[in-house]
């Protein structure tokens, strides 16, 4: 490989990383459709660099990778942090890095953005790409919720972003219903694919009930993404809420 294919590589290896927040070794190879052995190499190379770094809060899960400010530096980004990994958030993060990368993969015309990312981007054009507000707390102003991913349509395209969301435990049902109303209220995204394991897809789907947010909110099974094939929801398909790729 020529150092410059490299370079190109590894800078955006870097804007992906620092998007997301944290990424694995796993979703780097799923994404890059790369074998596991060639994605650490590449995260270890950017580690031994100083660029990324590495942390393990569990045992027997991924490592997680952080950018770190030199690694900022490198691939010349702006308004990003680096992202703190702890035991509580990272089975989170491990999640949300492998349905980001399954979804790139399945759905290649759409490009695939973190919370941290969108919080970027949402602060540049001043307004809300994928946002939606809660409620409106006196003179602080409107209570925002961030979706962990976005699915944007390419350049050109009239469809707008698809929210992603990894749920992983159960939310108060109040606090639930409350989001799914938000989004049944939201203009601006074309639908919300909420990606959890069996137990939590029963808390949605009575959330989706109570909020009537079932022709905008589908359910998707999270071990249907476990290759990156073709995913399906609960009572609807996800891909009647994904832009089309044609």
């Amino acid at each position: 490989m020529s150092a410059h294919k490299a370079s190109n590589q590894r800078i955006e290896l870097l804007r992906w990383t620092a998007g997301m927040g944290a990424v694995t070794c796993e979703s780097l190879a799923l994404r890059r459709r790369a074998s596991v052995a060639s994605a650490q190499a590449m995260l270890s190379a950017a580690a031994r660099a100083k660029q990324l770094a590495r942390h393990r809060p569990l045992a027997g899960r991924p490592a997680l990778y952080t950018i770190t400010r030199l690694g900022l530096r490198a691939a010349a980004l702006e308004g990003v942090e680096p992202c703190c990994v702890s035991a509580a958030s990272a089975q989170h993060m491990i999640a949300c890095a492998h349905v980001a990368a399954a979804l790139e993969c399945r759905y290649p015309g759409q490009l695939v953005i973190g919370e941290r990312e969108l919080r970027k981007r949402e602060r540049e054009a001043g307004a809300a790409l994928a946002s939606v507000v809660l409620r409106r707390v006196g003179e602080y102003g409107p209570l925002m919720h961030r979706p962990d991913l976005v699915m944007l349509p390419r350049s050109g395209s009239p469809r707008r972003p698809v929210a992603v969301e990894v749920e992983l435990t159960v939310k108060a049902p109040r606090r639930l219903a409350e989001i799914c109303r938000a989004w049944t209220r939201s203009r601006h995204v074309d639908g919300v694919l909420y990606f959890a394991p069996p137990a939590v897809e029963r808390a949605l789907d009575r959330a989706i009930g109570v909020a009537r947010a079932g022709e905008c909110v589908v359910v998707v099974p999270l071990g249907s993404l476990g290759s990156a094939r073709p995913v399906r929801g609960g009572r609807a398909s996800a891909e009647r809420s994904i832009p089309s790729d044609s």
